[in-house]
């Protein structure tokens, strides 16, 4: 199923002025096939047929018969060719690439907590590989996709985490196994650049909203679209006292294109929204967004002590790009809403 037009238009008309640069370009991209990726190859299809750039896009995949089973309008494209292989070991296609996007992630929270391992070996072995076909395709710049679990626990003084923040997982816990597999993986990026004159440039996310999320897993605002349109109730397994903040999947593009062709080497963004919600309050929010508003059950009494919090700042992002957030969280919950149910 493709998302909205109004979305690829909204995407299109934010970044039409960076495109010129991908014109007759090729781009390299891995994790392809997840939330991050297919809105990078909606959005790349879009432009590339509106705009005429004749650009081409490979995509590295363990599944590409799979995935053009379910997103055939993605997987049977000319403009888009899948490469089949896993990204700790695949084979360098060939030729040249002008850009590579490193987005191939282990974003499991039951993975981390049973295999980390596996975890940090796909998130440091994935990354050096791209890195290593990055040299030798000759790219003119790498985006690495990471995350906002790089800087470990927020302090609850913090309101918004910036990206010079000095915090970082806690390493005497396994649970840290994927923040801390991100963090080394941006050092490996910092290293290339160095090193090997690697043009990278890095996309620190945090939490999203948006077509294509997965409603099945650790993902709360998705598992609670999933119980409302399962017609509730909207449970919250915790005490609902946890603060997040929620990009709409088409910002999130937006974000991502910029930071790609536009964002200063070696630097790190942040990339999210910097409204923190309660979880409690988001879970409202999402019933508020139903006709028949379910009811909402949280699971525990709210604890004592401080607040986690997960809510970054994107004062860098505004100031250097001119990026911003867009969508307010109720339309971004709707639009979410209206793609599952089609």
């Amino acid at each position: 199923m493709a998302v909205s037009l109004n979305d690829l238009e909204h995407v299109l008309n934010l970044t039409k002025d960076l495109w010129p640069s991908v014109a007759g370009k090729r781009i390299f991209v891995t994790g392809g096939t997840g939330f991050f990726g297919k809105w990078l190859l909606e959005s790349f299809a879009c432009c590339n047929r509106k705009l005429g750039l004749e650009a081409s896009m490979v995509v590295l995949s363990r599944d590409p018969e799979g995935f053009a089973g379910d997103c055939p309008h993605l997987g049977t494209r000319a403009d888009i060719e899948f490469h089949k292989g896993d990204v700790r070991s695949f084979d360098f296609p060939a030729g040249n690439f002008d850009f590579v996007i490193h987005a191939a992630t282990q974003a499991s929270a039951t993975l981390n907590a049973e295999e980390p391992e596996l975890v940090i070996d796909t998130i440091i072995g994935g990354t050096k590989r791209v890195l290593e076909f990055a040299s030798r395709c000759g790219a003119g710049r790498v985006l690495f996709a990471s995350s906002g679990a790089a800087y470990g626990r927020q302090p609850p003084e913090v309101a918004n985490v910036p990206e010079d923040y000095a915090g970082a997982p806690d390493t005497g816990d396994p649970a840290s196994a994927y923040g801390e597999a991100k963090r080394l993986a941006e050092l490996l990026c910092s290293i290339w650049r160095q090193r090997h004159g690697i043009d990278t440039v890095i996309a620190r996310g945090f939490a999203f909203v948006g077509p294509y999320l997965n409603l099945d897993i650790h993902y709360a605002v998705g598992n609670f679209i999933r119980d409302g349109l399962a017609g509730g109730p909207i449970r919250v397994l915790g005490d609902g006292t946890a603060l997040r903040s929620y990009l709409y999947a088409a910002d999130l593009a937006v974000w991502l294109w910029t930071i790609l062709l536009r964002g200063k080497g070696g630097r790190v963004y942040n990339v999210g929204s910097d409204e923190g919600i309660s979880i409690a309050d988001l879970a409202q929010r999402v019933s508020d967004c139903f006709r028949h508003s379910p009811e909402v059950l949280i699971a525990r009494e709210p604890a004592a002590g401080p607040v986690q919090r997960y809510v970054p700042s994107i004062e860098r992002a505004g100031r250097e790009l001119g990026l911003r957030v867009w969508t307010g969280l109720d339309e971004a919950i709707s639009r979410t809403i209206e793609f599952y149910r089609r």
